[in-house]
């Protein structure tokens, strides 16, 4: 036998792009109790604007007290309570004031939810959202959730041209004689 590759050995070639991947099965559009927030396979909208899966980083949810109502409720409710201990207010205003400043106290610890989307490249943006904060959670966590598939798609996919365009661009490999 020869040290030379015979005519049906074949060398190796250059590798050939991967097969692109089968595409996957569409997902629902998911929309919350009020219609505030619709997520659909490639975009999210809310409030009646729409935002391209992959401009968004991320998506966070917060419960967030109002600071006013809950600070005037409190310095209400301390105001009052120190009026009766040190017998400047009477019993009846007294009594009024100290529930006047529960109730703010109350109202400021309702408080609401805070969506905020990260863009890519551009400045957080920030919706308030009224309601329960695990219904919000739970789009949230799947607004997350196809926000990464729609960008590790559109990574396999820009991996697959730049495959595709090397392997145009490669010349032909000359047959080497040893």
């Amino acid at each position: 036998m020869s040290d030379h590759p015979s005519s049906e050995e074949q060398l190796p070639s250059a590798e050939l792009p991967a097969p692109p991947p089968s595409p996957r099965a569409p997902l629902p559009t998911l929309s919350s109790d009020d219609g505030r927030l619709v997520l659909s396979e490639d975009a999210l909208q809310v409030n009646g604007q729409r935002f391209a899966l992959l401009e968004l980083e991320a998506v966070e949810v917060h419960h967030v007290r109002w600071l006013l109502w809950f600070l005037l409720g409190g310095f209400t409710l301390a105001g009052f309570l120190l009026g009766l201990l040190q017998n400047w207010v009477r019993t009846m205003p007294a009594a009024l004031g100290i529930v006047a400043g529960a109730l703010l106290l109350a109202w400021g610890q309702r408080g609401t939810n805070r969506l905020r989307l990260h863009r890519l490249g551009r400045e957080a943006l920030y919706v308030a959202l009224p309601g329960e904060t695990t219904q919000w959670q739970k789009l949230a966590a799947e607004t997350n959730r196809r926000i990464r598939r729609r960008h590790d798609e559109a990574a396999e996919a820009a991996a697959a041209a730049l495959l595709a365009a090397e392997a145009a661009a490669l010349p032909p490999e000359p047959p080497t004689t040893e």
